[in-house]
């Protein structure tokens, strides 16, 4: 999907935050984190197009399961012409991650990945969307969360016991990015 069909969804869907797709240098930089080459339960709030999703699933291994979330249609049908049975797409809000997992027998992910445009979204459901991934990753998952701003930091510090922060400059616009966790 190019940077035309990104603008479509953007203007056509309130919730869509970016005119363009996350940067290469933003999905490696968010990736860092994560050791492809053991075998994971990683979730995606809000894959757009999945440009985080085919690079994910470029780098995890065979037996690696990924649970994208997302809320726009446009991005839901790309999403689900994705072929490859390691990733599951649901049409749905992030909010009920813990509900869809429980019903795929998964108890815990190993990494939460989010995009989704946390500053549209009013106080108590962010915080619920926080919450409810504090107890999805656990204490030894991560929530790995890019945004344009780091107004999320004090979110994720009512969840999670450590918040490292950085940034990336080669994105339109720079995106801040999260790392929240539990333990070390």
């Amino acid at each position: 999907m190019g940077t035309l069909d990104y603008l479509k969804n953007f203007f056509g869907d309130k919730n869509v935050a970016s005119i363009t797709p996350s940067s290469e240098f933003t999905v490696k930089k968010v990736c860092q984190y994560i050791p492809f080459e053991k075998d994971l339960t990683i979730v995606e709030y809000g894959p757009g197009d999945g440009v985080f999703t085919r690079y994910i699933l470029e780098k995890m291994t065979k037996d690696s399961r990924l649970f994208a979330f997302e809320t726009n249609d446009g991005f839901v049908k790309i999403l689900k012409d994705i072929n490859d049975t390691r990733l599951k797409v649901y049409h749905e809000s992030a909010a009920n991650v813990a509900k869809v997992l429980e019903e795929e027998g998964v108890s815990t992910a190993d990494y939460v990945i989010s995009g989704i445009p946390f500053s549209f979204i009013p106080e108590e459901p962010k915080r619920e969307i926080v919450k409810a991934t504090s107890k999805v990753v656990g204490k030894t998952g991560r929530f790995l969360v890019y945004q344009t701003s780091k107004h999320m930091v004090p979110y994720l510090k009512e969840a999670f016991a450590h918040v490292d922060t950085e940034l990336e400059l080669k994105n339109i616009p720079p995106m801040s990015i999260m790392r929240a966790y539990q333990e070390t």
